[in-house]
């Protein structure tokens, strides 16, 4: 039964914006799930405002009422962030979508929080620049920094934390502040900025950003290559990263994925192995020297298999069969639904991480490939389960929290990239100790009625 305050506050949106309101069940059908595993929930209404201001207004309106917010982007989110499980207004930032300024010189951009990655990457094309965090999915920057996402990039550029040089946020009052600066770095007070970046919408919502630019590489080179063992996979990335090889990006796959992969594409054809798929950026000088040294240390470790994508449609070609891992996947068996989950342990620890993993999940009984961006110790596992299977989704759970336990036993977290939401709460505390209870001070001492985005990241109830 929808809340009376909830009424209140809808009915007052309505008349700020119109038919921009909806509360028809298709349109809140979309915005009460994103890709998780997660039950749906749907909101009472979903707003579509087109300004900060409008954002402002729509803030006000909820804090007055006692309504919950939840900030949408686009949905692709994988820990059910976005699912309003106390109902509200889910507050979709998709028309709030213009690239502000290209600044060339200070290798800046600004833009609203539903430009998404690929747009503001066309955009860039002809200044030679581009923006850096991939996570696969074409999320909207402003849920990528809500989430701290990173992706296959991070090895060398790093993820939305240090991609992030400024905020614009509606405080869960409707006060609009603006945290950071263009400068690269500040000592001036609390750093703010990254405050919000992995708040998961729990402390305010995104209404700009200024995002780092880098230049495009001169030569790029990809490449893949398999090894017998993960072990050997791991071993010689972590001496690449020693000898001091800038990999560009890095991501392992093991051979359960490869087998979903030349099931899912015909057009490929890999060895039933464990796979690194590689990437090295600079001039022709550099990626050379970079490819002989990593071809001499993979040698070593009994890598076979090399195959090189110079050309721009090989290398996109390579890495959109890496980005459609999970319906290759899926081709492993048909009909299923995938279960994701992932974790990020040191580096020293990977391979130790994903031999036990592999344990878990033969005891499991279930399907689960894994991948993952090796460079910086994070992997991903898609469980496979027949829908409505309430025995597989239990055992599913199960191994998830076998490899999360494990992940912290190794001085690891829960989660590398994908977020808190609702799936990786339940382990706050145990990775977080006394420093979770401040995280909820911090969110109570913001959002005192808890409205933005609430049961989600800390738990105030």
């Amino acid at each position: 039964m929808q809340n009376p305050k909830h009424d209140a506050a809808i009915e007052a949106l309505r008349n700020l914006l119109g038919e921009r309101l909806s509360t028809g069940s298709s349109i809140r059908e979309i915005h009460g799930r994103d890709e998780a595993y997660t039950p749906p929930s749907l909101p009472d209404a979903v707003a579509f405002p087109n300004s900060t201001a409008e954002v402002s207004q729509i803030a006000k309106v909820c804090a007055q009422h006692g309504c919950p917010m939840v900030p949408f982007g686009i949905g692709t989110s994988l820990e059910g962030h976005v699912v309003p499980i106390h109902g509200g207004v889910s507050i979709d930032t998709s028309r709030m979508n213009q690239v502000l300024e290209i600044r060339d010189q200070d290798l800046n951009a600004v833009v609203q929080p539903g430009v998404t990655r690929k747009q503001l990457n066309t955009e860039l094309r002809a200044s030679g620049l581009m923006f850096t965090v991939d996570p696969g999915a074409d999320a909207t920057i402003g849920g990528m920094a809500a989430t701290r996402a990173s992706g296959t990039n991070a090895v060398r550029y790093g993820t939305m934390r240090e991609n992030v040089l400024a905020l614009e946020v509606v405080l869960p009052d409707g006060e609009i502040i603006r945290t950071g600066s263009q400068a690269r770095k500040s000592s001036a007070g609390y750093d703010l900025t990254h405050l919000f970046v992995g708040s998961e919408g729990t402390l305010g919502i995104i209404t700009q950003l200024t995002v780092r630019l880098f230049g495009q590489p001169e030569v790029i080179r990809a490449a893949t290559c398999a090894f017998d063992t993960v072990d050997d996979a791991v071993e010689t990335v972590i001496l690449a990263i020693q000898t001091g090889i800038p990999l560009a990006r890095v991501e392992l796959l093991d051979e359960m994925q490869m087998r979903g992969m030349n099931l899912y594409n015909t057009q490929i054809d890999f060895l039933e192995k464990t796979h690194l798929f590689l990437e090295f950026h600079g001039t022709d000088a550099d990626t050379t020297e970079q490819v002989e040294m990593f071809k001499a240390i993979s040698d070593d470790y009994g890598a076979s298999a090399f195959q090189w994508a110079e050309k721009a449609e090989d290398r996109t070609a390579l890495w959109q069969a890496r980005h459609d891992a999970y319906y290759a996947a899926k081709a492993l068996r048909p009909g299923s639904e995938g279960f994701i989950t992932d974790c990020c342990v040191p580096i020293s620890k990977l391979a130790e991480c994903i031999t036990r993993t592999k344990v878990e999940i033969i005891r499991s009984g279930l399907i689960a490939p894994l991948l993952g961006h090796v460079g910086d110790g994070n992997f991903h596992l898609v469980i496979l389960i027949e829908p409505g299977n309430i025995a597989e989704l239990e055992a599913a759970n199960q191994l998830s929290e076998a490899i999360n336990l494990l992940a912290l036993e190794l001085g690891g977290t829960v989660t590398g990239e994908h977020g808190v939401g609702l799936g990786k709460i339940k382990y706050m505390h145990a990775e977080h100790g006394g420093a979770y209870g401040l995280m909820g001070r911090i969110k109570h001492s913001i959002d005192p009625q808890n409205l933005m985005n609430p049961g989600k990241l800390v738990n105030l109830t």
